[in-house]
């Protein structure tokens, strides 16, 4: 993965750094961190300066975005409730715990856009609930670009520093991912806690 994102900037320089960016936000499973990190060792190489370097991975955040924000606006809210639904039995959740979180999106839906792109794994999926809200587009590219440009800025500059000793830094990504992933799990068993003692006979 390290090598071929390499060849992919070595290649086509900035115009790799939005595609890779892009890619990941599509498909999470690719560590944003390790190709931010690369994309600061390069600043650091003189083959591109750091503001380039941002700006291109945030261009690649945004679009990457798009993506899943039109996945969210051409799913109706019935037919994704009832998809996360079905992904949410295996943990408990019903469809009406669903539904109680596209409300609470509804409220908080600006800040969750927003703080989620600073999230492992959240700054993409975030962008699905987003459309299935059909949240302004101008909104979301607003709030989308603002989170993406603070989390790329903190990662391009670590590689910045760090040079050739860049990759050090990839696990502080994988740590933070293995915190996330615990934080969300604490979170479903709380909320499937809350909700069958609800349920329960008094």
């Amino acid at each position: 993965m390290i090598d071929w994102a390499a060849n992919v900037i070595d290649s086509i320089g900035l115009v790799g750094v939005a595609v890779l960016v892009a890619l990941e936000n599509i498909f999470p499973p690719i560590p944003s961190e390790l190709i931010l990190l690369l994309t600061g060792f390069n600043v650091s190489e003189g083959r591109f300066d750091v503001v380039s370097g941002i700006i291109a991975a945030t261009i690649g955040s945004v679009v990457g975005a798009y993506f899943l924000y039109a996945v969210g606006r051409l799913l109706d809210d019935v037919r994704m409730e009832k998809f996360l639904a079905t992904v949410g039995k295996f943990v408990g959740l019903k469809q009406s715990d669903v539904h109680k979180g596209f409300v609470w999106f509804e409220k908080h839906g600006n800040k969750v856009v927003l703080f989620g792109r600073l999230i492992p794994v959240v700054r993409s999926v975030v962008s699905i609930p987003a459309g299935g809200d059909k949240m302004p587009l101008a909104k979301f590219t607003l709030l989308t670009a603002a989170g993406s440009l603070v989390w790329n800025t903190i990662w391009v500059a670590v590689g910045w520093g760090l040079g050739d000793q860049w990759e050090k830094a990839g696990k502080w990504g994988d740590y933070l991912q293995y915190v996330v992933v615990a934080a969300v799990a604490v979170g479903l068993v709380v909320i499937i806690v809350r909700a069958r003692r609800k349920n329960s006979p008094a």
